[in-house]
């Protein structure tokens, strides 16, 4: 299967985001690929480097104009088409949402972000509450997709109950970056890190993972000279962690690879992680700490 991963820069606004999106989407069918994954909040800016209740005005509804727009493009290119965006669930109840477009346009399923960040420039408690779907895959014509953000992508229990639930592949919306005043080399540690964790995901469940980001500097309104800048370096990895396809840490790209579904039987048939986990041995897991006493 050809996938396509859309790591995109901020336009200004949410219509100039849309369109180069919807240019992205075209091109991708046009190359032959059959899933699309976009990153986190895509329609907007990373709005969280603070707390501001006017933000809260970018949210809607789901089905709502962003999942329209994605729906109409689904059908028109046959693409399964993940997306990402700030959902009102309700006055007062907001979540971090990722949807999944079939390629005939269905909103085949969502998931919320069930690992909420709170750390300097990632202000997300503010704005979302945490996800109450569970870990469950979203049924697709191109498989049962394994769909997290952004934070999930460092819990290795998110992506072992997406695998354990029958996923075929992991794929992550996700908006990280660094804080300029950071060292380059706190900041190689930053982006390897992310790096290597997801590599490990797919390794320790045998799939392989898709992980889609942002890219550019996006000022903090609120600290003058503040802000992230996104790393981009978007990837494609197979289910042994081996990269398949990476975009640069500094630009846009439409970043295509091709994957093999079929291959994870052959990586757990060699590797059976799932037949060898001791099931009987993991209680503590449910405990926050085990405090020594």
């Amino acid at each position: 299967m050809k996938v396509a991963l859309v790591q995109e820069q901020h336009q200004g606004d949410g219509a100039a985001n849309q369109a180069r999106i919807l240019q992205h989407l075209e091109a991708a069918a046009a190359a032959g690929c059959q899933l699309v994954l976009l990153q986190e909040l895509h329609q907007g800016p990373y709005f969280c480097q603070q707390e501001c209740a006017a933000e809260f005005d970018r949210a809607e509804s789901i089905p709502g104009p962003t999942t329209e727009g994605l729906a109409r493009a689904a059908h028109q290119h046959g693409l399964v088409i993940v997306g990402s965006l700030f959902e009102r669930r309700a006055a007062g109840l907001y979540h971090n949402t990722a949807v999944v477009l079939d390629a005939d346009g269905r909103l085949a399923g969502c998931y919320r972000k069930m690992h909420i960040p709170d750390d300097p420039g990632y202000y997300e408690k503010y704005y979302f509450t945490p996800g109450d779907l569970g870990f469950r895959p979203v049924e697709t014509v191109v498989g049962r997709l394994g769909v997290l953000v952004c934070w999930d992508q460092w819990f290795p229990e998110a992506a072992r109950l997406m695998a354990l639930a029958g996923a075929e592949l992991l794929l992550y919306p996700t908006a990280i970056g660094w804080d300029p005043a950071d060292t380059p080399q706190e900041q190689a540690h930053q982006r390897e890190a992310w790096i290597t964790v997801q590599r490990g995901h797919a390794i320790a469940n045998g799939l392989p993972l898709l992980a889609c980001n942002r890219v550019g500097f996006e000022a903090e309104a609120s600290a003058p000279g503040g802000g992230s800048q996104f790393w981009g370096s978007s990837f494609v990895c197979g289910p042994q962690g081996e990269l398949l396809a990476q975009a640069p840490q500094d630009a846009p790209a439409l970043l295509m690879a091709e994957i093999d579904l079929d291959r994870s039987e052959d990586v757990r048939r060699s590797w059976p992680f799932l037949r060898d986990r001791r099931i009987d041995a993991y209680g503590d897991l449910g405990r926050r700490f085990c405090d020594s006493a």
